[in-house]
């Protein structure tokens, strides 16, 4: 099949093949894709090709629909099974485990990343500004704000600034 045959049956089918994967499936575009590039690796063109490739984009569909609900399905127990960013302690402050995780998630994800790095991953400023390709006064600053950004959202008060003992 040369590159114009080709080109007319997109023209001609891709988006009612789109639209009838669509009812099984989230990535339809990808089937559909998919079912003309098994057209052109054919050895002999089908007899009814628009039959073929509904055919081929029906039965792609369903699998796909299929494999996203069970990567769904997976996901979510394992997401629920996953240990706690925090471990339940008993916390005279009342600060609930899930309620901080919840609050960390919320935050801009290169505040967060920062944070996760520093206080669980031990890295320095200067580890994970090489790591994200910044600089580590301005990784501070971010793990700062995110500091006050989840004292807002967890109702903390800010801890007065340390001083220094004088002899």
């Amino acid at each position: 099949m040369g590159p114009d045959a080709l080109a007319l049956l997109v023209d001609r089918h891709a988006a009612a093949l789109t639209l009838y994967a669509r009812q099984w499936c989230g990535s339809a575009e990808d089937v559909v894709q998919t079912a003309f590039l098994k057209l052109v690796r054919q050895r002999t063109m089908p007899e009814n090709v628009a039959a073929w490739l509904f055919r081929v984009v029906r039965n792609a569909a369903i699998d796909a629909g299929r494999a996203a609900r069970r990567r769904q399905k997976y996901e979510t127990q394992a997401a629920s099974e996953a240990p706690l960013w925090f471990v339940p302690t008993e916390d005279p402050t009342g600060l609930d485990a899930r309620t901080a995780a919840a609050a960390l998630g919320q935050l801009p994800d290169e505040i967060r990343e920062i944070m996760v790095a520093h206080l669980w991953g031990g890295l320095t400023f200067e580890q994970i500004a090489e790591m994200v390709g910044g600089s580590a006064s301005t990784c501070y600053r971010r793990f700062a704000l995110g500091l006050d950004l989840l004292r807002d959202k967890l109702g903390v008060k800010k801890c007065p600034p340390r001083t220094t003992p004088t002899r």
